[in-house]
């Protein structure tokens, strides 16, 4: 394989595809590494992400969603009308909600489709150990060499860690694929006690569901991850057919998303929505931009930094809400479960609305 080029994709999930699609022109030669023999598994999240319809209206400062978000049907498990936020007391508050559940390993497999398409070259089965200036080190000896270079690799990816010192609060999550007869329409996400911290959820697949929760440590009073899901996953019957676990960066987008020739993209970038821990479109908005940045910076000479300032643009708004909505879920968090149940009656429901969705508390931007 070629050792030079002009862009080096470390992470070849939702972000880095995305970005390697659209940095990829011509006469602009475009490499993606990944660790896994197979991108998109194991599985390791809850899979559901807004209609395009959806998105256009929770993120009005995104341009051409309908380019970006070309889902095929085959990675769509089914389609949900509805979203449930259900406390202790299981006196839910619902409210209308256009939901895609994916079948995520198919999903990503379409996104490096739409890559390749476009000329980009995959390199799988290979994990980076280090990056040093313009040099990308594989575990296997190899060094490739790029102008530029895109982190996409997770919450572990090394050019995140070894480049940057900003600190994240990364919440531990596990979950299962379960088969079932579940509501096909409705996406339920449970708060209180059973998730401390965080929150647990059960969204609808074809045959089945994906339910999971995560939880933060300092609220959990010393009770492991495992002990919680092993009691939320006993309140449902069905064959378990899948068990995964992963993290979520949920402090929000570092204040940095540059430095030299080097760009993190995505979950390393912190690119999820504390407030509802949504990540597989926040960070494919982040990784577009991103690669029309670098592909405008090879051949016309943009500054780099004009990722962030367009990323600002698109989704800043929407990243201060949502960490706002946060901090105010964290004192809620700490109360008991009456409390909780308090909390959720008519008079705030629109306020908790607009806490999950990232809008203005009251209106107000």
């Amino acid at each position: 394989m070629n050792e030079n080029w002009d862009v080096i994709i470390i992470g070849g999930g939702p972000a880095g595809s995305t970005a390697a699609r659209y940095a990829s022109k011509e006469n602009i030669s475009v490499l993606v590494i990944d660790g896994k023999k197979e991108i998109g598994e194991p599985l390791q999240c809850g899979e559901l992400i807004p209609s395009v319809d959806e998105l256009c209206r929770l993120c009005p400062d995104v341009p051409d969603m309908e380019d970006l978000f070309q889902t095929p049907e085959h990675a769509i498990s089914l389609r949900t009308d509805k979203l449930k936020l259900v406390p202790p007391s299981g006196k839910a508050l619902e409210f209308p909600f256009e939901g895609i559940m994916l079948n995520r390993p198919e999903h990503d497999k379409s996104l490096i489709k739409l890559a390749k398409s476009k000329g980009v070259e995959y390199l799988i089965d290979t994990h980076v150990s280090k990056v040093s200036g313009n040099n990308v080190h594989t575990r296997k000896g190899e060094i490739f060499t790029g102008k530029v270079i895109l982190g996409c690799g997770g919450t572990n990816d090394p050019i995140r860690r070894d480049y940057w010192d900003e600190k994240s609060l990364n919440i531990p999550v596990k979950f299962m694929l379960i088969n079932g007869d579940y509501d096909d329409s409705t996406v339920e996400l449970h708060f209180g006690s059973s998730a401390p911290g965080g929150y647990a959820w059960v969204f609808p697949k074809k045959g089945g569901a994906n339910i999971g929760l995560g939880i933060q440590k300092k609220h959990s009073k010393g009770i492991s991850l495992n002990v919680y899901a092993k009691k939320f996953y006993s309140k449902f019957e069905g064959e378990v057919i899948y068990q995964g676990a992963g993290s979520l960066p949920m402090s929000g987008s570092v204040k940095s998303l540059v430095n030299d020739n080097k760009l993190i993209v995505g979950d390393s970038a912190g690119m999820v929505l504390p407030s509802n821990g949504a990540g597989i479109t926040t960070s494919m908005i982040g990784a577009r931009i991103a690669g029309q940045v670098v592909a405008k910076h090879i051949l016309e000479g943009l500054p780099l930094e004009e990722y962030e300032r367009i990323w600002n643009n698109q989704m800043g708004k929407i990243m201060r809400n949502s960490k706002r909505s946060l901090k105010m879920g964290n004192l809620l968090f700490k109360s008991p479960d009456f409390l909780v149940n308090l909390a959720f009656n008519r008079v705030t429901k629109r306020l908790l609305w607009r806490a999950v969705t990232c809008r203005a508390k009251f209106g107000i931007f």
